[in-house]
């Protein structure tokens, strides 16, 4: 599956890939060690961050596509930012365009259960009198319900935290608005963020925008909410978390682009935790530039969050995820080998995606293994072995009140009765997998696709999913590349050049029927069906 000699993937920098893989290995060891000997399970902001914003180069600005100019909602981030830095488009205008549709169509979607309208309206105005420094200045972002917002309620979409008012940000929420983002409000999401977006007792809430008559459609996984609002463009972008794919499922089904970062890119201080080793803060957009933007507003180091600190620099994203384009012709900036699994193309959308992908320069494709055991060590005996450290933090309310989980506590009870032993075994499992992955997968190629999001999962290497077609029936098809630590830039750079030549993600669902304004509630919505704690034990993350 060699592409000509001619455009063969160039060697890259493999001292630097070489370090950083040893970097990351060690640290996993590290954590990994720290929590089996008992430490801190939960990260702990100690106070609201205060950093520098990141630096943006004139990549992160795109004149949009004349289709998107009749409407602002229609506009990338990138789009939007070019709008407003060169005056066509005022911070008010775009605010007011998103809330418009929140207003219209979120009795449909149900994909917020807090929006700050007023707020909003308020940070646009004040966005409108500042001259724009950041792409993000003036961009309206959806917030998964479980990062941190300050003076506004953060429940988790769980009974445990139903009246939690957090007293500062997150610190990506921070970094986000310190960047000019403006936040329009909170998303539905899993319980705990363990399924599907639904109310603590199990009912269904948040639809998929490509079929929001029809709840019984997935809408991916516990950033739902998120997905929903910006496949349905009632947020420009949004933030999501992964324990067990929450961002690139969603992502996959709802025609967007997802990148889950490294563990420890982005700091998880201020995030009600799942899992320690596995949960990582990303961003659901629409395609990868808007990812990159993102990215580099959330990434970097955080006192309040040891994983994030003495990592390698984050990387060129934005740059990275945009190709460059002459004559007809796509290529990427710097030549990368994309690893096949065997399976993988049985499928015919993605062999037509493999198809693009050998179409440009500097991309080739190679043949990879599955690592030794690998079935044993991705399994579900081993992914379970996650459950005691989602337990131990909230063991205070296993012990007093079960009822406070809802429908989702049977994964807690689960996690609180694993043996030690096994714990440990898992532990020792996992940091097998990571050197198997990194010496026998990435020393055949730079990104690999994935057919799972979970064994990346598992060790906190980065993915990004994105669209690559659409069923007969008019629903998303999206897939999943993996990388090494610290390399989100080579994800983005495919994903960004398979997108300028493919426009699968520039296709937008149609509006849904709007409700009458007397209907406009989840109980009159109807009954959308209901997760049973087998279900949920079954689809948790």
């Amino acid at each position: 599956m060699s592409r000509p000699a001619e455009v063969s993937a160039a060697e890259p920098d493999r001292a630097t890939s070489a370090f950083n893989r040893r970097l990351f290995l060690a640290r996993t060891a590290t954590i990994t060690a720290a929590v089996a000997a008992g430490a801190a399970a939960a990260p702990v902001a100690a106070s609201a961050w205060s950093g520098r914003t990141p630096k943006f180069n004139d990549a992160a600005y795109a004149k949009p596509r004349p289709e998107a100019l009749a409407d602002p909602t229609e506009l990338t981030v990138a789009e939007a930012a070019w709008m407003i830095r060169y005056g066509k488009l005022k911070p008010a205008d775009l605010v007011e365009a998103h809330l418009s549709r929140i207003s219209a169509y979120d009795a449909v979607y149900q994909a917020f259960n807090t929006v700050l309208a007023d707020q909003a309206r308020a940070a646009a105005k004040a966005a409108g009198r500042r001259t724009p420094s950041t792409p993000l200045h003036g961009i309206p972002l959806a917030i998964k319900d479980n990062y941190w917002t300050q003076g506004v309620r953060t429940t988790a979409n769980s009974y445990l935290f139903q009246d939690f008012v957090p007293p500062y940000d997150a610190t990506a929420v921070a970094r986000l608005k310190k960047a000019g983002a403006i936040v329009l409000g909170k998303t539905q999401m899993g319980p705990l963020a363990t399924t599907r977006a639904t109310t603590p007792d199990g009912r269904i809430t948040t639809v998929n925008a490509w079929t929001p008559g029809n709840p019984a459609t997935d809408p991916g996984g516990s950033s739902t909410g998120t997905a929903t609002s910006v496949a349905g463009r009632m947020a420009t972008s949004g933030t999501g978390t992964q324990t067990g794919g929450s961002i690139t499922a969603p992502s996959n089904a709802q025609n967007l682009t997802g990148l889950k970062p490294t563990m420890g890119r982005v700091s998880l201080a201020g995030i009600i935790p799942l899992s320690y080793t596995r949960d990582h803060p990303g961003t659901l957009a629409r395609d990868a530039r808007d990812a990159a933007i993102m990215m580099t507003a959330m990434a970097g180091e955080d006192p309040a969050d040891p994983r994030t600190q003495g990592l390698p620099e984050v990387p060129d994203l934005i740059g990275a995820a945009t190709p460059v384009v002459s004559r007809g012709r796509c290529r990427v900036r710097t030549k990368v080998r994309v690893g096949v699994l065997p399976g993988y193309a049985a499928d015919p959308a993605r062999q037509a995606f493999l198809d693009a992908l050998d179409k440009i320069d500097g991309i080739s494709l190679a043949d990879v293994p599955f690592p030794d055991q690998w079935d044993l060590l991705t399994g579900t005996e081993f992914n379970n072995v996650r459950l005691p450290e989602r337990s131990e933090p909230f063991m205070p309310y296993l012990r007093s009140d079960l009822r406070g989980f809802g429908v989702s506590v049977t994964g807690w009870l689960q996690g609180a009765l694993l043996g030690a032993g096994e714990f440990i075994t898992g532990q020792r499992a996992k940091l097998l997998l990571l050197e198997r992955v990194l010496e026998q997968v990435f020393a055949k190629c730079d990104v690999v696709v994935q057919t799972s999001p979970v064994p990346f999962d598992i060790l906190g290497l980065p993915e990004i999913g994105f669209p690559i077609g659409f069923t007969a029936a008019g629903v998303p098809i999206g897939t999943i590349l993996g990388g090494p630590p610290y390399e989100e830039d080579r994800l983005l750079s495919v994903v960004g050049a398979y997108q300028a030549v493919t426009d699968w993600h520039h296709r937008r669902p149609a509006d849904p029927v709007a409700p009458a304004a007397s209907a406009r509630s989840l109980t009159a919505a109807g009954d959308r069906g209901r997760l049973t704690a087998e279900d949920v034990a079954d689809q948790m993350q």
